[in-house]
């Protein structure tokens, strides 16, 4: 039997499912497998979903469960997509009166289906929404836009707004997430847009895809200018591999290029960008500002009264714009939960060498509010991972492997600490992507440095973002670093970073000797290879103390810890899937990169 709920059209057998897993055929009937089930419902702030043009600063309730009808490589929600049948364990039972109840009670303004795909449980989004809209609620969901004809028919009238995320405009780009077609989605996007739902687009810019996005862009400006474009700057998970991830900067000269196509582009997945701004496509004026807000997300700081300019331009923005925005706790709202969930999978997959898929028992712990909600504090320090070290190993069954992880990290702790104990300590900006991003002074990112005998100046800034703030330049400039370390996560090659300073007129003693270096992916933070650069600071910092030999320290941690030799490993920016440090590595004339043994 068909299935017509999206253009894969799968033909189901009694009792089987379809690609996404996520429907069965039971009696010649097509149901869900998990019906009106969530992994996620939690409160979230709209320019997290992300969605900029509809209700700035809006609060939300957040529904999420698991599964797509794509299998995108790198995708960002791998972590709720491939181990379907472990994870659905998880999914909780709440029928839609309680789950509009429950946005009542939190003061949400709307309901939003998003980090997995709301295809997969079309009928129980369906009845959600419904009864949303008629408890006045506002409606949308972030999607692939993959739907049939008929299946966006039955959905358009409960919707109010729509992120659809693209992953190009070719059939290629399509084919690689085991889809198609490209067609249906820009098909659709044109019904939502003529039916009067709010669309935003999001596409995925891959090195080398430039002439791909600006394509998008023209069939978007087809349909309607007023569409604002989300340009996702690739950050690869999984098995995708580094070489496909652009730098920020050429991201930014991508979205320039773009604005002489549509008027409202933006860029994530780019701490400190200066293309997260709305602003007049008359005179230039800001009329939105807004910093990185976590992966996928972005937060509003200045909005114009009636998102109108003072030359008289109004920015085609729906709904009211409210006068404070909500914070989401810990790594609750967004697409941050999945990264709490990779988190966990980064050290369980440590204590099992990979062998095997999580137990039964595992993934509905972890997926608690409270577990998720709590793990943000418990990672911002060394002894904090630890004790998460051991609590994982209890729950998945590998309590002796995980003292052997614990040990083996404590054992090299203490050989830096001893090491760089009396040795002045150098004055340490922790950046990530750009300059002017610093991360919080809480961040575990800060302790390692703290630890490997740094000075991080990073603790003089008082506020606060998800991971960090925007500063100015003065600030900067007050800072006055003399080493700078680039987060291993959202990066930037040391000679972008420079080029950066450069064009920003940015004034450091780390600047003006080239003292800059970029980590690899997963040695600062979310996975227990954060030993590995604890000790690559530390060579940095105090190379008088500090000679520790990289490669066979890699070498030891992988063949212990992943059951494989670190040269087998597709580089990635994944905290669970080792990737092989060697292209993390970022050397370059003059900067320099992270070099084993190298002085700073």
């Amino acid at each position: 039997m068909k299935c017509t709920i999206c253009e894969h059209r799968c033909t189901i057998t009694e009792g089987g499912t379809g690609i996404c897993r996520m429907y069965t055929n039971t009696g010649g009937v097509i149901h869900e497998k998990y019906p009106d089930s969530y992994l996620t419902v939690m409160p979230v702030s709209i320019e997290t979903i992300p969605l900029l043009h509809f209700a700035p600063r809006a609060k939300l309730l957040q529904v999420s469960s698991v599964g797509c009808t794509f299998s995108c490589p790198g995708c960002v929600s791998g972590v709720l997509i491939g181990d379907i049948e472990g994870m659905a364990h998880a999914l909780k039972t709440i029928p839609p009166p309680a789950v509009v109840a429950r946005a009542k009670d939190e003061g949400c303004s709307g309901i939003v289906f998003c980090l997995n795909e709301p295809a997969v449980a079309l009928p129980s989004f369906i009845r959600l929404a419904r009864e949303a809209k008629g408890a006045g609620l506002t409606t949308g969901c972030s999607t692939n836009g993959y739907f049939t004809s008929e299946a966006l028919e039955e959905l358009v009238p409960f919707l109010d707004f729509v992120n659809i995320g693209l992953k190009g405009i070719s059939d290629n780009r399509y084919l690689a997430c085991r889809a198609a077609h490209a067609a249906p989605v820009f098909r659709n996007i044109r019904t939502l847009a003529e039916a009067g739902v709010h669309v935003e687009a999001s596409v995925m810019y891959l090195k080398g895809g430039e002439d791909e996005v600006l394509e998008v862009a023209r069939h978007l400006a087809a349909i309607s200018p007023d569409i604002p474009l989300q340009v996702m700057r690739f950050v690869p998970f999984g098995d995708a591999g580094l070489s496909e991830e652009p730098t920020i900067l050429e991201s930014e000269r991508l979205c320039d290029a773009l604005h002489d196509i549509l008027p409202y582009v933006y860029l994530f997945n780019s701490p400190g960008t200066r293309c997260l701004d709305t602003v007049c496509p008359s005179c230039g004026e800001t009329i939105f500002a807004r910093e990185f807000y976590g992966p996928m997300g972005a937060r509003t700081l200045r909005a114009r009264n009636g998102a109108r300019c003072s030359c008289g331009v109004s920015v085609p923005v729906i709904g009211e714009i409210s006068a404070v925005g909500f914070d989401e706790p810990g790594m609750l709202g967004g697409y941050r939960p999945t990264r709490a969930l990779e988190m966990a999978e980064a050290i369980r997959v440590c204590l099992v060498s990979g062998e095997s898929p999580a137990p039964p028992g595992f993934w509905p712990g972890i997926a608690k509010e409270e577990f998720i909600g709590g793990l943000h504090d418990r990672i911002q320090t060394i002894d904090g991972y630890l004790g998460l070290i051991e609590d994982i190993g209890v729950r998945c069954g590998r309590s002796k492997e995980a003292a052997a992880l614990h040990d083996y990290i404590s054992g090299r702790i203490e050989t830096v600490r001893s090491s760089v104990c009396d040795n002045p300590r150098p004055r340490v900006y922790y950046s990530m992507g750009t300059p002017l991003f610093a991360l919080n002074a809480g961040r575990f990112e800060v302790c390692l440095a703290e630890t490997a005998g740094g000075e991080v100046v990073n603790r003089q800034i008082v506020r606060k973002g998800k991971p960090g703030v925007n500063l100015s330049v003065d600030e900067f400039s007050a800072l006055n670093p003399s080493i700078i370390i680039i987060s291993g996560f959202l990066s930037a090659p040391p000679e972008d970073y420079l080029c950066t300073c450069s064009e920003l007129g940015l004034r450091a003693e780390a600047v003006s000797r080239g003292a800059v270096y970029a980590l690899p992916p997963g040695w600062d933070f979310g996975s227990p290879r954060f030993v590995l650069g604890l000790m690559a600071i530390a060579n940095i910092l105090h190379p008088d103390r500090c000679s520790f030999d990289l490669d066979a320290e890699t070498a030891l941690f992988y063949r212990r810890f992943y059951d494989r030799d670190p040269e087998t490993a597709r580089p990635n920016r994944s905290f669970c899937m080792p990737g092989s440090p060697a292209s993390g590595l970022q050397p370059s004339d003059p900067v320099g990169g992270l070099k084993n043994n190298e002085p700073g």
